[in-house]
């Protein structure tokens, strides 16, 4: 059906919108947590005092209704909108009407669950700004925190993936996502590897990630994103300096990061992974996609280095800086690591700032 210009797909019997769908799978999972919790309340006696949910999915729906004197706070992870943040941020992928009605849908779910909340908890302040207005005050920005004893430099780390030895002080360049897929630039960084090469033929490069979809589609049903985007540089891109070791255990993930001459982060206006902060914790030289949620961390030339999210070769020439030029870079790698001790650092900063709020 088309209504004013625009397409809209058919509702009802197997036509269904999937954003009603959607609506009516969350209800239905807020149902199953109320069975679990009426079970907990009424044959195991258990009264919280405190109530921390996320309302993504539905579960936070009906928790007030069984807790009633409990403090509830709803982990306010992101908000969306049909136009300025992800939806629509990307030509190659424009939005259609479907996904910009899907979207405040999406919104219904947690708007409910926050209204009965006592509060919120946001880990940015970016993302705490993509609530309405008038439910912001609500919501706390603390950040779950980075265990910076963990994630640490290391001038001796090394590692071997796929029959090759990776080194600190190698030309490594690295990406890391829990999926490789345009949401977090995977395609921008594909592309950007064509003129690296051609920039520092020695540099190697290791892409940790799923071949599964986190956010957004995927490309067809018989492919997956990264099979799509080597496919598309096939004969163009050195496949044999380019390794995919899939997800890997997190020990193995730190020393990715630890063995990494430039370490590339991603993202479209969205949730900010905290393996850019990891990164930075473990004194990675950052070049960073100039977005909101990127430059509320980043400050370009102190901390790390941002790019231009849609250009891969501007992209290609300041990682190429970075492996020509370490030592004067390395500056950035101290004061990486220095931003995440003082701002988000676990221990120090974020768990007692969390339980002091938890308290009220």
């Amino acid at each position: 059906m088309k209504v004013a210009g625009y397409e809209l797909k058919a509702g009802g019997g197997a036509q269904t919108h999937a954003y009603v769908r959607d609506f009516e799978g969350h209800v239905r999972r807020g149902q199953e947590v109320v069975r679990l919790l009426l079970s907990l309340r009424d044959k195991a006696r258990f009264q919280p005092d405190v109530v921390v949910s996320h309302p993504g999915w539905g579960e936070s729906l009906f928790l007030r209704d069984i807790y009633p004197g409990a403090r509830h706070i709803q982990y306010c992870e992101f908000y969306y909108h049909a136009t300025g943040a992800d939806v629509g941020f990307d030509p190659e992928f424009p939005a259609s009407l479907n996904d910009q009605l899907r979207v405040r849908i999406k919104n219904s779910t947690q708007l409910q669950s926050l209204v009965s909340a006592d509060a919120g908890l946001s880990p940015t302040a970016w993302q705490q700004g993509r609530y309405p207005p008038e439910l912001r005050g609500k919501i706390r920005v603390i950040h779950d925190g980075i265990d910076t004893g963990v994630a640490r430099p290391d001038a001796g780390a090394s590692i071997e993936l796929a029959g090759q030895r990776f080194a600190a002080g190698d030309e490594v360049v690295t990406y890391v996502a829990r999926n490789l897929e345009p949401y977090r630039g995977f395609h921008v960084f594909m592309r950007m590897l064509e003129h690296l090469q051609a920039l520092r033929p020695r540099s190697r490069v290791i892409v940790v990630g799923g071949d599964e979809v986190s956010y957004g589609r995927p490309p067809d049903a018989k492919s997956t994103w990264r099979q799509h985007y080597t496919k598309e540089l096939e004969g163009r891109v050195d496949f044999g300096k380019v390794v995919f070791p899939g997800r890997v255990p997190y020990a193995d993930y730190l020393k990715v990061l630890q063995v990494s001459a430039a370490h590339v982060y991603l993202t479209y206006p969205f949730v900010l992974s905290w393996s850019m902060l990891e990164a930075m914790a473990a004194g990675c030289v950052l070049v960073g996609s100039r977005t909101a949620p990127v430059e509320e961390v980043i400050e370009d030339g102190r901390n790390g280095l941002l790019v231009d999210f849609f250009d891969p070769t501007a992209m290609a020439r300041r990682v190429a800086d970075v492996l020509a030029r370490p030592e004067a870079h390395q500056a950035l790698r101290t004061q990486a690591r220095q931003t995440v001790l003082e701002r988000y650092d676990l221990k120090t900063v974020c768990l007692p700032r969390t339980l002091d709020f938890l308290r009220g």
